[in-house]
């Protein structure tokens, strides 16, 4: 599959067409932000690992059953990915209370959430991706209420499957982002699942393993996410 033209730029990826119009080839950057994007660095090695990482878990949830985007990964940094059209909202569960839903409500981080809680944001770095719901999404006529229903679902399929995955190897998935988009009429999980989007602790000393290293200048950032994949079987030699 040729690489051709870029489609967008992200914070972390890059989009680029392919020689064929119904995929694309998602490479992964070493770019590391934070603060809707207001601290960026080079962080050596974090698009290589994040694109292995991003490839094992996306076949561990096409094998529950739960449709992605995802094809193939091509080398260390590409991967080939369907085109689709992006639903402009985020789904986001929470395990554990930690990060904003801590600042916003007033609570202790740590916290077990029985239930899990389900939250939409929308996707738009000016506005910090404010929190949304169903609502606001059909009276602006960001999506479809039926499509943002089945991302619902399919989210809390992905936490059925990874939370499980996780705890077998000794960490806790404590809270989680992912985008969804539509692909001839199908919803499915676009986007990535690395420990950028995604808290990961370990079980026993509630040390963090994701982007919160990055937020929180704790340092080995990269490092830990190895940790985490080596953990899981994954190889990045």
């Amino acid at each position: 599959m040729e690489k051709r033209d870029l489609i967008v730029k992200g914070k972390a990826k890059s989009m680029y067409t392919t020689d064929d119009a119904g995929y694309c080839i998602m490479h992964f950057r070493d770019d590391t932000s934070a603060f809707d994007g207001k601290r960026i660095e080079q962080l050596e090695r974090k698009g290589r690992v994040n694109n292995i990482f991003n490839a094992f878990i996306m076949q561990k949830l096409e094998a529950a059953g739960i449709p992605t985007h995802f094809v193939k990964r091509i080398d260390d940094r590409d991967s080939l990915v369907r085109r689709m059209t992006m639903i402009p909202v985020e789904c986001v569960v929470r395990n554990i209370a930690a990060g904003s839903i801590c600042r916003r409500l007033g609570v202790k981080e740590g916290i077990d959430l029985d239930p899990p809680t389900f939250e939409l944001f929308l996707k738009n770095d000016e506005l910090g991706d404010p929190m949304i719901n169903e609502y606001h999404i059909a009276a602006f006529k960001w999506a479809k209420l039926k499509d943002v229903e089945t991302a619902r679902e399919l989210t809390f399929k992905v936490n059925d499957v990874l939370k499980k995955l996780f705890s077998d190897h000794g960490m806790l998935l404590v809270d989680y982002k992912l985008e969804f988009g539509v692909c001839d009429g199908k919803v499915l999980l676009g986007d990535e699942f690395t420990p950028d989007g995604c808290r990961i602790w370990d079980a026993e000393t509630r040390e963090k393993l994701d982007k919160d290293r990055f937020r929180q200048s704790l340092g080995n950032v990269v490092e830990s996410y190895e940790v985490v994949g080596r953990r899981l079987g994954l190889s990045f030699d």
